[in-house]
């Protein structure tokens, strides 16, 4: 199974693509999404579906998991990425793919047993699971991974995970 792991954004969209076979994970692609500042709203907006739509092309993913957003301090902020999720969302919805969400905390938890572990300690538990000889650059896409990741170890309990 395919799986493609989504970190939602508006100025980077971090995405990782592994493979998982029930036992093992392969990595297969790594990287970002990025749109420019000085595009308007809804130049970024098409920007986000026309690339998020080569990405299925290109990577032929069974499935999408996504970080779910949460904002405490700036909403706007908070509006503007939420506007790019729905985007991305709407983008593997008419792909015709499952799509999944996972808290921020349930990633943590999944990749490093600690549901408050830092950055740091993020990106080290993808690097050694994955075996990679770096840390993904940049932090976006090692989030990316480490969704896809969490979908993968939670295959049991999926369902519970399906978006509604």
């Amino acid at each position: 199974m395919r799986i493609l792991g989504i970190d939602p954004g508006l100025a980077r969209m971090g995405y990782g693509v592994i493979d998982f076979d029930g036992n093992t994970i392969r990595p297969v692609a790594y990287g970002v999404v990025e749109t420019a500042p000085q595009m308007t709203m809804p130049e970024r907006l098409l920007h986000l579906f026309t690339q998020t739509q080569q990405l299925i092309d290109h990577t032929a993913p069974d499935e999408v998991a996504f970080e779910e957003l949460f904002f405490y301090q700036n909403k706007t902020t908070g509006i503007t990425v939420a506007e790019a999720r729905g985007v991305e969302v709407l983008t593997f919805e008419r792909a015709g793919l499952p799509l999944y969400e996972y808290t921020p905390s349930q990633i943590k938890q999944a990749m490093t047993g600690y549901g408050r572990a830092t950055k740091v300690q993020m990106q080290k538990a993808v690097t050694m699971l994955l075996r990679l000889e770096q840390v993904p650059q940049p932090d976006d896409a090692a989030d990316g991974l480490a969704v896809a990741m969490t979908h993968a170890f939670g295959q049991r309990f999926k369902e519970q995970q399906r978006m509604r």
